[in-house]
């Protein structure tokens, strides 16, 4: 099967799918205790090899997921984002994880804007949303400056079930209308 090549270029970022050689990078972010707090727990570097590989299958077995975020100037892997729907998810998710040596650039609005784009111009979605933990203030922030507002708690299947989760989100027309009026 053959993965299709899409790269959709911002600013400064490059989204394209990912790569084995985005795998080093993305093991550190996941073996980081505190930069993997929200995204599923500390993981050694083979359960992140496993988990790397969760977006290359979604993408060959949804025909989306989660795009590698690449910093256009040094090609270096700053993180993933993008539209995510495993089994038993409270609904389409753009969602998102940065290396921590990436926080706080703004890279996550700009590539998810991007993703976002993507998504709603490619996939059969009205609605889209975040799963956001409560303390996550960080996320929070990402979501509200990309215009989506609280719903309510939310539940995560196992085995995330227990974890407190905020659902974030917007409609479609909510997204294009902002995009319309210049954000």
């Amino acid at each position: 099967m053959t993965l299709p090549d899409i790269r959709i270029e911002t600013e400064r970022l490059l989204l394209r799918l990912p790569q084995a050689e985005d795998f080093d990078r993305f093991a550190e972010l996941v073996g980081d205790p505190v930069a993997a707090r929200y995204i599923g727990g500390h993981l050694p570097r083979g359960a992140a090899w496993r988990k790397f590989l969760q977006q290359p299958g979604a993408w060959a077995i949804q025909g989306f997921g989660m795009f590698s975020f690449i910093d256009r100037d040094s090609g270096r892997w700053l993180g993933q984002g993008g539209p995510w729907r495993p089994d038993g998810w409270p609904g389409n998710e753009i969602g998102y994880m940065l290396h921590p040596d990436a926080w706080g650039k703004g890279y996550a609005t700009e590539g998810l804007a991007a993703a976002i784009d993507w998504a709603l111009g490619h996939l059969d979605w009205n609605e889209f949303i975040h799963c956001i933990a409560p303390e996550n203030t960080a996320s929070q922030n990402v979501a509200r400056r990309l215009g989506s507002t609280y719903r309510g708690e939310g539940r995560l299947p196992p085995p995330f079930h227990e974890a407190p989760c905020g659902i974030w989100g917007q409609t479609r027309a909510q997204w294009l209308a902002r995009k319309e009026g210049g954000r």
